[in-house]
């Protein structure tokens, strides 16, 4: 058997050397190595959009790799990529690195600098035991072992703009169309999807902020099933709980969520946090949610501008959706793209607040009549955004790299700056 190795090493020297000694490995192919965690992981949901049989039997992570911390990236590997082994070349060889490295899903551990012997063993190891898990998962779905679902984001540019609804609308969407949905609150002091969905609950995302193993069965543990279809993790009832979730956690979360259905929509509410930041960064679609007025357009001015300066996401990647529209506003959406610099949705959500009301006094959003001009404008845009089609039916299957682009959420520069990673 030829073993595919994908070296993830940072250092231009260091991937020479990793590389040179890889090629001297009986039956091994080393593949070109990334440069930093957002062109691996590009790569391996590439590979995989292909079929498991793309993938390389082992990824080999230096502890240089960056933007990312290794063992996050490993821990991500793992939960997007199961089939493939993770080895961690580190020149921390303690018992607790070990460990931590064991933790996070690493097959092996290789100290450095590099041997020829240890790393034939290591490597050899992980790509016998990727092997394995391929012929078990041989019979099983394909689809087990990709990149997962498709991670959409809905960001209010200010308070009051709508962002809850279209998120849970969207969610609501892709469930009609046969998909496996999540429906995630970060909104995490003030979120509200509980409410519009008549919901009463024990457990929230702040309960798997603290839990180290956070693996898809233990996600879905706290997650709600909601009679209508999409599968809930709202927040916390104690706001102040909130601050428990930060960056890495909500990583976690969305990772292991992403991994078990085929469309994971998440309200960011309006505030930025490590959280939330983390969240945007990651998603494949980030929406941002206005409405055609000077106040709410120059706060989604504000919020594109946030996301560029700490490099979570770039104007011309993130969509904004004019809700309340009408005819007679004179900030049309074509203006909007100008002044926020943003693509803007085709579709507009109209100015009818009085086809909501019953439904919003009520808690029960999914009730809301299907002759609703704004809930098929919503459901439109769900078509429009790839999550749903636009007749109700599940879209055409595309390919899903993920949205991964690195640790550059609010926490993730901070700590680089040597601040703390609290709320922005």
């Amino acid at each position: 058997m030829v073993m595919r190795v994908l070296p993830a090493v940072g250092d231009a020297d260091a991937a020479r050397s990793v590389t040179a000694l890889l090629s001297r490995l009986p039956d091994t192919e080393a593949a070109p190595p990334a440069g930093d965690s957002a062109s691996l992981l590009d790569a391996l949901g590439a590979l995989a959009a292909e079929s498991v049989a793309s993938l390389p039997e082992v990824v080999l992570v230096h502890e240089r790799i960056g933007p990312r911390p290794a063992l996050e990236l490993i821990r991500e590997i793992a939960l997007r990529f199961p089939a493939t082994g993770v080895v961690l070349a580190t020149a921390d060889t303690t018992p607790v690195l070990y460990s931590a490295a064991m933790d996070a899903g690493a097959r092996g551990v290789v100290g450095l600098p590099l041997s020829y012997e240890e790393l034939a063993t290591r490597v050899g190891a992980a790509a016998q035991w990727a092997a394995g898990v391929r012929r078990h998962l041989g019979t099983g779905p394909e689809a087990a072992t990709g990149p997962g679902g498709t991670v959409v984001t809905v960001t209010g540019a200010k308070g009051g703009v709508g962002t809850t609804l279209l998120a849970v609308q969207m969610a609501l969407a892709a469930c009609a169309a046969g998909r496996s949905t999540a429906l995630v609150d970060m909104d995490l002091q003030a979120g509200d999807i509980a409410s519009y969905l008549d919901v009463r609950f024990r457990r929230s995302i702040a309960d798997l902020a603290g839990i180290a193993d956070l693996s898809p069965r233990v996600v879905q543990e706290a997650v709600f099933a909601h009679p209508a279809g999409p599968a809930l993790l709202l927040a916390p009832a104690e706001g102040e709980r909130g601050e428990e979730v930060d960056d890495r956690a909500a990583r976690q979360i969305t990772g292991a969520l992403r991994s078990r259905h085929e469309v994971v929509v998440v309200d960011c509410g309006t505030h930025m946090n490590g959280a939330n930041a983390a969240a945007v960064e990651m998603a494949d679609t980030a929406v941002l949610v206005t409405t055609p007025d000077v106040v709410a357009v120059r706060a989604a001015k504000r919020m594109v501008r946030l996301w560029e300066r700490l490099q979570v996401r770039k104007a011309e990647e993130t969509v904004t959706v004019v809700n309340r529209h009408s005819r007679n506003a004179e900030i049309h959406p074509q203006l909007i793209a100008q002044i926020v610099r943003t693509k803007v949705a085709r579709g507009t959500v109209p100015a009818n607040f009085k086809e909501l009301q019953a439904a919003v006094d009520s808690g029960r959003m999914q009730d809301l009549d299907s002759r609703s001009t704004v809930k098929q404008a919503m459901w439109g845009l769900a078509g429009e955004l790839g999550l749903a089609g636009s007749d109700g039916t599940a879209p055409a299957d595309r390919s899903r790299g993920g949205g991964q682009r690195g640790d550059r959420g609010l926490a993730g520069l901070r700590r680089r700056r040597g601040g703390s990673g609290g709320r922005a």
